[in-house]
C-alpha cells in the first residue's frame, strides 16, 4: 500500500462504550502479544473505565487513515485512552501503514493540536517502533515533545523447557524458602482453583475475588466494576487465569487474576484477607499460579504488570520503564506554559549537576 507522505487528522467523538467495528483492522487479534492494544480491553475501558467527565475520542490520522490514536477529552484537553489499570498503550497503526505513513499521521495530528492545549500519551514503551516516524512528524508539524518517566513494569523471560522447578532455581533464597513453607501449608489447609471459561464457576469466582478484595489492605476500586468486566471478556477469548485460595469451607483467602496471550502471561490484579496475613496465601497463590502458567501454559514470559512493588523483584529480575508524552503547542498559551516548566526544570537540573562536583570538592 503506498501512502502519500502527508494528510489531515479528525477527532471522532465514540457515542457507545465500545470501539466501532471499523477499527478491528488496527486491533490486535485475540492470542496476540498484545493484549492492551485488543477490543476485549479497550471495549472494557470505555465500558467500565472512563471518568464521568470524560469523552472517549478517536483521532484518525495520516493519508489513508494510516494511524489511529484511541484518546480521551477531559476539560478541553486530550489523553491516551487509558486507565490506572493500563499496562500499555500506542498509537494503532493499520494494516501495512510505512513509515512515511506514520511521519505524515504524525505530522496531520500535530497540524490538528497546533492551537490547542498540550496531550498527554501515557504508558508507552521507550523505544516503541511506531512512535519514531510519529514523534518526526509531530516534530515536524512544529510541536514540542516533553518526555517524562511514567512507571516501571518487572518482566521475567522464561528460557524453552524450564519448567516450575528451574524458575524456583533462579529465586533470591528467601524467597524460595518462604514458597517451601508456604506451599505446603497451603496443601494441608487450602483448596487452590483457577477458572478460565465463561459459566457459573467464573460468576462464582469474581464473588470471591470482590469478598478477599474487601478484607484486603488495599483502597476502594476508583472503577469498582472493571475488574469483573475485564475477567468475562477476558475469559470470552480464552485469555484469563483467575486464581483463587480457599479454605475448604469455602472462604477465599487470597485472589489474583492474570492474562495470557501471545506466550506471555500478566499479572492485573492480587489481593489477599489482611486478616490472613501470617499464613501468607498471598504468597502460596503466587506460587500455585505461576507453576501453572509454566506447566500448563507453557508461557514465555512474566509480566507483574504496573509498578515498582517490592515484591515483583523477588519474582522478576528485569525491569522496562514505561514513558509519558507530553506534546505541546508553542501556539497555545498552556503549550507555552508547559515549555516553560520544562525550560526550567532543565536550568535547574543542570545547575545542581554544575554545582555537584564542587560541593564534594
Amino acid at each position: 500500500m503506498r501512502y502519500r507522505t502527508d494528510a489531515a487528522a479528525r477527532l471522532i467523538p465514540l457515542a457507545t462504550p465500545r470501539l466501532p467495528d471499523w477499527c478491528d483492522p488496527y486491533l490486535s487479534a485475540p492470542g496476540s502479544d498484545d493484549f492492551f492494544a485488543g477490543r476485549a480491553w479497550y471495549d472494557t475501558l470505555l465500558a467500565q473505565g472512563v471518568p464521568k467527565d470524560a469523552e472517549p475520542v478517536l483521532a484518525l490520522c495520516g493519508p489513508g487513515d494510516a494511524l489511529l490514536l484511541p484518546l480521551l477529552r477531559q476539560s478541553g484537553r486530550l489523553t491516551s485512552l487509558a486507565a490506572p489499570y493500563t499496562l500499555s498503550w500506542r498509537p494503532l497503526p493499520a494494516p501495512g501503514a510505512d513509515a512515511a505513513a506514520l511521519h505524515g499521521a504524525g505530522r496531520g495530528f500535530g497540524r490538528l493540536m497546533r492551537f490547542r492545549p498540550p496531550v498527554r500519551l501515557d504508558a508507552m514503551e521507550e523505544a516503541a517502533g511506531t512512535m519514531v516516524p510519529v514523534r518526526a512528524g509531530l516534530r515536524a508539524a512544529g510541536l514540542a515533545l516533553g518526555e517524562f518517566r511514567h512507571f516501571g513494569n518487572w518482566h521475567e523471560p522464561l528460557a524453552p523447557g524450564l519448567g516450575w522447578q528451574g524458575y524456583l532455581a533462579d529465586r533470591p533464597p528467601v524467597l524460595r524458602s518462604t514458597i517451601q513453607r508456604k506451599l505446603a501449608r497451603a496443601a494441608r489447609e487450602s483448596c487452590f482453583t483457577c477458572v478460565t471459561a465463561p459459566g457459573p464457576a467464573l460468576e462464582q469466582g469474581i464473588l470471591a475475588y470482590q469478598a478477599v478484595r474487601a478484607r484486603s489492605w488495599k483502597p476502594p476500586e476508583p472503577f469498582p466494576d472493571f475488574d469483573a468486566a475485564l475477567m468475562r471478556q477476558a475469559a470470552s477469548i480464552g485469555a484469563l487465569r483467575l486464581g483463587l485460595l480457599r479454605r475448604p469451607s469455602g472462604q477465599p483467602l487470597a485472589a489474583q487474576y492474570w492474562v495470557v496471550s501471545g506466550g506471555c502471561a500478566t499479572l492485573l490484579k492480587l489481593a489477599h484477607d489482611a486478616a490472613e496475613k501470617a499464613a501468607s496465601p498471598g504468597t502460596a497463590l503466587t506460587a500455585l499460579m505461576i507453576r501453572l502458567l509454566i506447566e500448563r501454559d507453557a508461557v514465555e514470559t512474566l509480566d507483574f504488570g504496573r509498578g515498582d512493588d517490592p515484591y515483583k523483584q523477588l519474582w522478576a529480575t528485569r525491569r522496562r520503564q514505561r514513558i509519558g508524552l507530553m506534546v505541546n503547542s508553542p501556539c497555545h498559551p498552556a503549550g507555552l506554559a508547559e515549555l516553560a516548566r520544562e525550560a526550567a526544570g532543565f536550568a535547574r537540573r543542570s545547575l545542581r549537576a554544575w554545582r555537584a562536583p564542587e560541593e564534594a570538592a
